[in-house]
């Protein structure tokens, strides 16, 4: 069966090239200035240099590369692929004063999330960043709310949830299950610790329609 495909807004192709580093990390400022979401960019450039330097070190110099980016809700998806699937990165522990080894490391401690998809011409390295001015309302409780559920989904789904758009029918249904499995064990959490889950269920409720009404232009 093949898999879903992340479809990219942006991808530049490239020379596996020590060169090659400042000029895609300049263009992902650029982009990520297009896109209103300039509170991310120093993480962002910071996961493409790992990503690359990774192909370079790893896979070899002169490789033909690209680089993906993408924006969906929240969520900003940076992308690198190669022809070769048999060399995968993997989190090493390093010392302080290593000089490599320490790539995947810093990309698993600064994104929200990232993997390896395999295909039958390569491989690709992906993170995800939570970008908070990406969402709804991200000037509001709302905003924030939502990029806080974004976070808790995707850690508590462990790469369950698909990699295509959300908008999508598999994608949406993914998402939903996600949101009820996470709902449901809070409510068991809640229970038994001795709490009423019907009670935090109706203050939650309130607490959200409330928030809802107050929201600039929600009548």
């Amino acid at each position: 069966m093949e898999e879903a495909t992340h479809i990219p807004l942006w991808r530049a192709q490239f020379l596996a090239e020590p060169e090659e580093v400042s000029a895609l990390r300049a263009d992902v400022r650029a982009r990520l200035v297009e896109w209103g979401v300039q509170e991310v960019i120093d993480t962002a450039q910071l996961c493409v240099s790992e990503l690359v330097s990774n192909v370079i070190t790893h896979v070899g110099r002169g490789t033909p590369a690209s680089l993906d980016l993408s924006l969906r809700g929240a969520r900003l998806r940076l992308e690198v692929w190669d022809p070769d699937s048999r060399v995968l990165p993997t989190l090493v522990e390093a010392t302080e004063d290593a000089e490599s080894g320490r790539g995947m490391t810093l990309v698993d401690a600064l994104a929200d999330c990232w993997g390896v998809d395999l295909h039958r011409d390569g491989k690709a390295t992906w993170c995800e960043i939570v970008a908070v001015s990406a969402a709804p309302h991200a000037g509001g409780v709302g905003g924030a709310r939502v990029a806080r559920a974004e976070k808790m989904l995707s850690s508590y789904s462990a790469g369950r949830l698909p990699s295509g758009p959300r908008h999508s029918r598999i994608g949406a249904l993914a998402t939903e299950a996600a949101a009820i499995d996470l709902i449901s064990d809070l409510l068991h959490w809640l229970r038994a610790h001795g709490h009423d889950a019907d009670d935090i269920l109706d203050r939650a409720q309130t607490h959200f329609e409330a928030e809802l009404g107050a929201a600039p232009g929600v009548s």
